[in-house]
């Protein structure tokens, strides 16, 4: 038996990449999963044969988190699914690259309103089901959320105010729900490309961060203390420093 068995958890923007990782982390900790998408259809159906071999329950549901309505049906879609959620990861973000002076109105918009706004819509729609488990939320910040990137202003604001959100739901949630928030560095994803060689020769632990890393952190906040609250883990091998 996991760590997590009998558990339920919604992995929002999971088709692929980082959530996906994370999903299939909970599933081998014996957790129920349940994961959202947008567009990625077809791997969000690939990633729900993966958790399913794992022995648990695995489904998928359409998501866009531009929009409240969406939001809530996809929670409530994921708690009628599995009976309930003990665990909700908020993943699914956006990233850009953009000069300031060029942002536009609708660049920055969009970014918030994945970002943060969506994270929060979620939460929202998941407290009923978060109170009355003792569950637990973890939301999936960035680097760039604690320290300016000055290519990516609208990301890194957007970030650091989900960080402060997470803060905030921690605080108003207690003592029924516990809220932290994990903070990815430089995440490379296959083979290591040269481009990115700087970071990791600019990182105490020599080498960028991988998405099995991410979803390590989020297991601890799965599993680990519901006493522990309000906290942000950066897993970026120490670059920040």
């Amino acid at each position: 038996m996991g760590l997590l068995a009998g558990k339920k958890a919604l992995v929002t923007g999971a088709a692929r990449r980082i959530g996906r990782v994370i999903a299939l982390e909970l599933a081998r900790a014996g957790a129920d999963v349940t994961i959202t998408y947008r567009g990625s259809a077809a791997e969000a159906e690939a990633v729900v044969s993966e958790l399913r071999a794992l022995g648990v329950r695995a489904n998928a549901v359409v998501c866009d988190l531009r929009f409240a309505v969406s939001a809530r049906q996809a929670v409530e879609s994921a708690a009628q699914a599995m009976g309930g959620i003990d665990i909700l990861v908020n993943n699914a973000g956006r990233f850009e690259t953009a000069p300031l002076e060029q942002i536009t109105p609708h660049q920055w918009d969009a970014m918030a309103e994945t970002n943060t706004r969506g994270p929060f819509f979620v939460a929202q729609a998941a407290h009923p089901y978060l109170k009355a488990s003792h569950g637990r939320i973890i939301n999936i910040g960035s680097l760039g959320g604690l320290h300016p990137w000055a290519t990516h202003a609208h990301y890194c604001t957007s970030k650091a105010a989900l960080h402060m959100l997470s803060q905030t739901m921690a605080k108003a949630w207690a003592p029924e729900i516990s809220v932290n928030c994990v903070a990815p560095g430089m995440i490379q994803f296959g083979k290591i490309e040269t481009e990115f060689q700087h970071f990791a020769d600019r990182t105490p632990m020599k080498r960028n961060g991988t998405a099995e890393d991410v979803a390590a952190a989020v297991l601890f906040f799965a599993t680990g203390p519901h006493f522990i609250t309000g906290q942000l883990v950066s897993v970026d091998g120490g670059l920040a420093l």
